[in-house]
């Protein structure tokens, strides 16, 4: 009886923790108009070996803005990154979830007048870089206009953390 009780708790447990991941979201300002918006994410066809389509979908709460999708994403965390690129919106950052690899790029959305677009290149990050506590985006402080991009590069046999400013527009 106690394995059967214990195993009824783990497969509950289970669901709990789907379905929380499911509905973590973050709160934002992504259209600018003031008021803060609060973004979440459902994965889209894909199993715990990441077989499938695996995509997934940020949806936000004011429905006048736009859901976008990323591919081979069996889930994200997402990020409300601020204002990076002085528009007077929150960006969107998201770390991509998969099954096989340290190595995952992290994405991040800037919102135009009816779409999502990214505001740089995908980020290079490997898990190493997120145990060193090394961000991959953060506003310069020094220079207006600037962005710090910090990636993982494998070089000379080992994975290397590298700093950059970028302009950004």
């Amino acid at each position: 009886m106690k394995l059967l009780t214990l195993a009824a708790i783990a497969l509950c447990s289970s669901f709990l923790t789907a379905q929380e991941t499911e509905n973590k979201g973050i709160l934002g300002d992504y259209d600018g108009n003031g008021s803060k918006e609060y973004a979440y994410i459902k994965i889209n066809d894909c199993t715990e070996e990441c077989d499938g389509a695996c995509e997934t979908t940020i949806y936000f709460s004011d429905k006048k803005i736009k859901s976008f999708t990323i591919s081979k994403a069996n889930g994200v965390e997402l990020y409300n990154l601020g204002d990076l690129n002085g528009d007077g919106k929150d960006e969107v950052g998201a770390y991509t979830l998969w099954c096989t690899s340290c190595w995952a790029p992290f994405y991040v959305y800037t919102y135009s007048k009816t779409d999502w677009k990214p505001l740089v290149k995908p980020i290079s990050t490997h898990c190493s870089q997120w145990e060193a506590d090394k961000f991959p985006i953060k506003k310069d402080p020094k220079k207006k206009g600037h962005v710090i991009i910090t990636s993982s590069q494998w070089k000379d046999d080992d994975i290397k953390i590298i700093s950059r400013s970028v302009k950004v527009n």
